[in-house]
């Protein structure tokens, strides 16, 4: 026996006791290394965890202070739609682009009501005077308009409920006879009222006006444009 092994005997400690310590102390040194690990990864859920309460109490008491503003102290200043009686989409102008000069009249939809008396030609009557050039023939015209039947005033047709004033040819058979004939020399910034006997509008016969308004009519007409 040499002397290196008696002196380990003489001392308790073999080599293969002294390599199972080590492997001991390792396993023990990467056990307090992991539980470390693990309180610290408790720590900072835990930490995370207050964090949110923390907000979600600062949310609270800011979102529960609105509650508490009396309800006359609501906003300093009414809203346009609080503050403005509600309008009929129906009945809403167009906001028509007004020639220049035009009677401001002509940005509102006028109130047409029913004829007198047995209608047998054509009449057209001044509203409001337009101070620009007259409607000629074959000119391109933009109107807004309000039809009702003459007998009752009842409205059958209308640009304004429409939402947009209507363009079309006059004088050329694109429109009634009673416009083209009513509207022809009208100047533009005109209001006009055009009462219109059947046979000139759209016939006296049901059958035959295919669901259009038959019998005599009243039309009211802004000029606004030609060119």
């Amino acid at each position: 026996m040499s002397e290196r092994t008696q002196q380990n005997r003489s001392e308790g400690q073999s080599p293969a006791t002294k390599a199972g310590r080590r492997l001991a102390a390792q396993l023990a040194a990467q056990k307090a290394a992991e539980a470390k690990r693990r309180r610290q990864a408790w720590a900072g859920g835990l930490a995370g965890v207050a964090v949110v309460a923390v907000l979600i109490t600062v949310f609270v008491l800011v979102g529960g202070g609105d509650d508490d503003k009396p309800a006359n102290q609501a906003d300093a200043t009414p809203s346009a739609s609080a503050s403005a009686p509600a309008q009929d989409a129906a009945d809403a102008p167009p906001a028509p682009q007004l020639p220049a000069g035009a009677d401001p009249a002509l940005g509102s939809k006028p109130t047409v009501e029913a004829g007198k008396g047995e209608l047998k030609k054509l009449a057209v009557t001044p509203v409001i005077k337009g101070t620009g050039p007259a409607v000629k023939k074959g000119q391109t015209i933009t109107t807004n308009y309000v039809g009702v039947f003459y007998k009752d005033g009842k409205e059958f047709d209308s640009s304004w409920k429409a939402g947009q004033p209507a363009t079309f040819a006059i004088g050329v058979g694109q429109v009634i006879p009673g416009w083209d004939q009513g509207l022809v020399g009208v100047t533009v910034g005109s209001r006009v009222q055009l009462d219109i006997p059947g046979e000139l509008a759209y016939g006296n016969d049901e059958a035959a006006a295919g669901g259009r308004p038959t019998g005599p009519l009243r039309f009211v007409v802004d000029v606004l444009a030609a060119q």
